[in-house]
């Protein structure tokens, strides 16, 4: 390949890409419909814990990847240094006909539904216009990565501040001043009513989309400066912000609002702070959740078309796909197929579809590459390793058994759309054999 990747993301540039993927809609949707299914606040506010804990389990063990394999694709490098050519196509095949397609379409649509509330149209009147909006936004966020990667990283750079940082006010605002709207810790008292183990277990999912992220910086691994240090530091550190940020926001919302009232706030946050400051409350709210998952879909638009980039210039994919703009220096075709992709999901999927379809798609390569650090150790032993997990060969395999139960309690739960998911990821190994396999 004539032009390469530049590397211009330095370590606050790649934290704030972390975080800013990670924080879109999730924290401020799934909330209500996590404490539907779990109607007790001690494990209302354990699932949020336990996701956490996952979560960071998967970012120790992304980081020993990352530093040992600092290669543009992220988890498609991974997958098929460790597992073989066939199963790194499957991944990039999912990620190319629903993974990317789905979460473009599920922030966007999150974006284009808040955009209406912020000008005082009611979405659920307008589906229709809420997508045009979602359509736009993904197209405007190519255009914007095409022209250059430091513009992709400024606008999520700033959404991050925006979005971390109304967060926090919130988090603040909620125990200074709750206590005269009612706020109170007698809310955080457990029920003592059965959990269903099934809801549970779908409850985890929710809160998985919500956490989703932590690993997309890998995608644009190519493009982080001194990568061996900087991309596990960046892994670990924005994590352990979000991990952070969702605990306490999630104990704040439950101050306010007793479990029973939680479950049916859609947007619990803008209630939480209507709650406190009135409708100035709710319309700030409002904005900052529009510029969140704005900023998260101009990440996710910077990192996620890395994928098909790397899989292109490994002859997994067709080669124009690789090509790097002589001008921008960015990957403008790959970019341009995730935005074509994105539009058409957004335009024929609700949201929960979207979601669903992405977490179930998803977590089974997240599964696959973790556990390419055991056979990673045994096949390439002298491999550089910069930065080796904590607590190997436990920590990967706490992340692996998480990953195992959210695929089969789905299978359980929703058996047909299930699989009806795997069925179209599976779909992809005859299209490997058929096109692929011979090219090296």
């Amino acid at each position: 390949m004539a032009a390469t990747l530049v590397r211009r993301l330095g370590l606050w540039s790649s934290i704030g890409l972390v975080i800013g993927i990670t924080i879109g809609g999730g924290i401020f949707r799934t909330p209500a419909g996590i404490a539907t299914r779990v109607p007790d606040p001690v494990w209302m506010l354990g699932v949020w814990v336990l996701g956490g804990l996952i979560v960071l389990c998967g970012a120790l063990a992304f980081a020993e990847l990352s530093a040992s394999m600092p290669e543009t694709g992220g988890m498609y490098v991974y997958l098929r240094e460790g597992w073989g050519r066939p199963a790194a196509f499957l991944y990039g095949w999912a990620q190319l006909v629903l993974i990317r397609a789905a979460a473009l379409g599920g922030i966007s649509s999150v974006f284009g539904e808040y955009f209406l509330r912020v000008i005082g149209i009611d979405p659920a009147a307008h589906p229709d216009w809420a997508d045009y909006l979602a359509a736009g936004a993904i197209i405007f966020a190519s255009i914007t990565n095409i022209v250059g990667v430091h513009l992709g990283a400024l606008f999520a750079g700033i959404s991050t501040i925006a979005k971390f940082g109304a967060l926090t006010l919130l988090v603040l605002a909620s125990f200074a001043m709750g206590g005269s709207v009612g706020g109170s810790f007698a809310n955080f008292a457990s029920t003592g009513g059965p959990i269903d183990a099934g809801l549970f277990g779908l409850s985890l999912i929710s809160v998985m989309w919500a956490y989703d992220g932590f690993a997309d910086l890998t995608f644009a691994s190519g493009e982080v400066k001194d990568p061996q240090r900087n991309l596990p530091r960046a892994i670990i550190i924005g994590t352990l912000l979000i991990i952070l940020i969702y605990l306490t926001a999630n104990a704040a919302y439950l101050y306010i609002n007793p479990i029973g009232v939680m479950a049916k706030s859609r947007l619990i946050s803008a209630d939480t702070m209507g709650a406190l400051f009135g409708q100035i409350g709710v319309s700030f709210v409002s904005v900052i959740v529009m510029i969140s998952t704005f900023g998260s879909l101009m990440g996710s638009m910077l990192a996620s078309p890395r994928i098909f980039f790397a899989m292109a210039d490994d002859k997994l994919l067709f080669e124009p796909i690789a090509r790097v703009h002589p001008k921008w220096k960015t990957p403008h075709i790959a970019i341009s197929l995730a935005c074509v992709l994105g539009v058409a999901m957004v335009m024929t999927q609700t949201f929960e579809q979207l979601t669903d379809t992405f977490v179930l798609a998803m977590w089974p390569f997240y599964a696959l590459s973790v556990g390419a650090i055991y056979t990673l150790r045994k096949t390439q032993p002298n491999l550089s390793r910069p930065y080796k997990v904590v607590g190997y060969p436990v920590v990967p395999a706490i992340f692996i058994a998480a990953a195992i139960y959210l695929v089969v309690n789905a299978l359980i739960t929703d058996p047909k759309w299930t699989s009806i998911t795997f069925a179209v990821v599976l779909l992809g190994l005859p299209v490997y054999y058929l096109w692929f396999s011979k090219r090296s």
